[in-house]
């Protein structure tokens, strides 16, 4: 099936965008690869659930739950939970399931779940709790801003921030790209150059890992639609 999603920004600077969607159906779907985490709270059969949704390092099928709401909050690069070590959220989700009426547990507290309109309100009580943080680092190295530090420094950086190494996320993100243009309409071949690959095959590889299909089969499908 289709999702229809339903995004906006943020005014928090640790929040890269908000969505929603639904399913009317169950079934299944491949889900591309990410380099950011995220907190999805999902509605199903009256029972909600949030979960924390690391970044995923490849694509992989995945189940929709049938006739289900689900909320999602992606956060920046920069942003990390102090107390929950990146690396054990990288292809991984960690459940947080309803404990009373809409709330659930957290670190000893308790938190009502967000929803479309008031996200960034929770995202601005994590903040004050010093359940999220931010390291501006990470963000400039990913925007081309040289830093007077060591590649191994980086390196330990982006792990403890991320899950993922910087080069990692540059993968994910360029095949993440090139998926937008040929959705778009854009040629394979010039695909591949804009978005800086060395040829066609080294375009196919790529996105046969991180989006689950060759540049022929999204073109193909692209057109089915």
């Amino acid at each position: 099936m289709e999702f229809d999603f339903d995004t906006r920004s943020s005014d928090s600077p640790f929040v890269e965008t908000i969505w929603r969607t639904q399913s009317t159906g169950g079934g299944s779907f491949i889900s591309t690869a990410a380099s950011h985490w995220e907190m999805v709270v999902t509605k199903q059969k009256g029972k909600i659930t949030l979960s924390l949704r690391g970044p995923e390092t490849k694509a992989s099928p995945a189940p929709i739950p049938e006739d289900a709401e689900f909320l999602g909050i992606i956060f920046k690069h920069g942003t990390f939970m102090p107390h929950l070590p990146a690396t054990k959220l990288v292809d991984e989700e960690i459940h947080l399931p309803e404990t009373a009426r809409n709330s659930f547990q957290m670190y000893g507290a308790t938190w009502q779940f967000p929803n479309f309109e008031n996200a960034d309100t929770f995202v601005n009580r994590l903040i004050r709790e010093d359940l999220l943080a931010q390291d501006h680092v990470v963000d400039d190295v990913l925007r081309g801003r040289t830093l007077d530090l060591s590649l191994r420094s980086l390196q330990r950086r982006f792990l403890h921030v991320t899950g993922l190494t910087y080069k990692a996320i540059q993968q994910i993100e360029r095949a993440r790209h090139a998926l937008v243009l040929l959705q778009s309409g854009i040629p394979i071949p010039e695909t591949a150059f804009r978005a800086g690959y060395f040829d066609q095959p080294h375009l196919t590889r790529s996105l046969k890992l991180f989006a689950g299909q060759t540049p022929a089969q999204i073109v193909e499908s692209n057109l089915a639609e």
